[in-house]
């Protein structure tokens, strides 16, 4: 099978690294995989191992007619029998592409549910709004989640269309290394025994940290050796808002803002818990599952398929609840080192067992070779 991944970038969050471990495992099972991000890696660690990767050389928001072009011609020279497109705007790009790739099945990949849309941009608004008028155009739609599928349904996306397979973790990658988190906490600056809670994503309204930060302070004052690592990036107002609500709420010597890391599985590995407190927009959270797979436990909001994922491995609170989360933190908090540490081991199994990178290969190849074989069937059942 020959496929083509259409991809916004390479360095990212979820999604992105969804793509290159999709990528790269289709490309160790035989296939011909290239992917095609709009804008080219930053590093070549962004790179999945043994895949091609295509730049289609976008240089800013406003370069879209270039762009589109040097699109056109990358997808004309592969002619991929399926273009597996990842979020809206790549998925907008590859319904509108049909025109010029009449032998290639469109597949769209859907990673959100339920987004509050007024807290972005215009273009934004449009791309999601345009993703439900145009989702007849894509032969296949793969959600990631439970939610995501239900949120499609309720946006007017052809449900017969929509199957839902789970993110894929790398339980290789990411696994328990002690080591690894005491370095990282010693970088942080945090002394031997203080307990960390760790919160991993953009900051972006969605994520929700006000709400983390408020949890924070009403459990502050009980505890002195608490303490918080924050990682992620978002725009510089955003994050100068979050850091300034910090210090207004006394945190300013509790919380560490480490920014983009590449390390990731040494900052899970540094973490007596993960903190998930999305208010809206999640659909399969790889921060939890990579979390659990590094055998660290989770209180997560009740947001997206974060309540199946975590299971009885953690704890699930309503979003947008302060007290709660606090409580919910501070029940993991009580737990003595060994039971902690049993809760974390009971999570990386759950990962391992349900949510290997096996297991996502096998179910995506199985999804791309029946919308084939659809096709295929099509073509011959067609009248001379």
């Amino acid at each position: 099978m020959k496929i083509a991944f259409l991809t916004r970038s390479l360095r990212g969050g979820g999604a992105e690294r969804q793509v290159g471990v999709l990528a790269a495992g289709m490309s160790a099972e035989g296939h011909d995989v290239a992917v095609i991000p709009f804008y080219a890696p930053a590093t070549h660690d962004d790179v999945p191992a043994g895949v091609r990767v295509l730049p289609a050389g976008k240089r800013g928001r406003w370069d879209v007619a270039w762009f589109v072009l040097r699109l056109v011609c990358i997808l004309r020279r592969e002619r991929p029998e399926i273009l597996h497109s990842y979020l809206p705007a790549a998925n907008l790009l590859a319904a509108l592409l049909r025109a010029v790739l009449p032998h290639t099945r469109i597949v769209w990949g859907l990673r959100a549910s339920d987004m509050e849309m007024g807290n972005y941009d215009w273009l934004s608004r449009l791309n999601l709004a345009l993703e439900g008028r145009l989702a007849g155009a894509a032969d296949l739609i793969i959600a990631n989640a439970g939610a995501v599928m239900r949120d499609a349904a309720r946006r007017g996306f052809p449900v017969e269309r929509i199957r839902v397979i789970p993110n894929g973790i790398d339980v290789a990658r990411f696994a328990p290394d002690p080591a690894a988190g005491a370095a990282l906490r010693r970088s942080c600056g945090i002394a031997d025994g203080g307990f960390v809670v760790g919160v991993v994503g953009r900051l972006d309204p969605m994520k929700d940290h006000e709400t983390f930060l408020q949890a924070l302070a009403a459990l502050a004052p009980r505890r002195a050796d608490l303490r918080a690592i924050v990682v992620g990036e978002g725009s510089p107002e955003w994050s100068a808002r979050l850091r300034a609500r910090a210090a207004a709420l006394g945190l300013a010597d509790r919380a560490t803002w480490l920014g983009w890391r590449t390390d990731m599985a040494s900052v899970y590995c540094a973490l007596d818990v993960l903190c998930l407190p999305s208010a809206y927009g999640e659909g399969f959270s790889n921060v939890v599952a990579e979390a659990m797979a590094c055998g660290v436990p989770c209180v997560v909001t009740d947001v997206g398929d974060a309540a199946m994922l975590v299971g009885d491995c953690g704890r699930v609170v309503p979003p947008r609840d302060p007290s709660a989360l606090a409580s919910a933190l501070e029940a993991l908090i009580a737990l003595k080192r060994d039971e902690r540490r049993d809760l974390g081991a009971r999570a990386r199994a759950r990962i391992a067992s349900e949510y290997g990178v096996a297991r996502l290969v096998a179910r995506t190849t199985a999804a791309l070779e029946a919308v084939l074989r659809a096709d295929g069937a099509r073509v011959a059942a067609a009248p001379d």
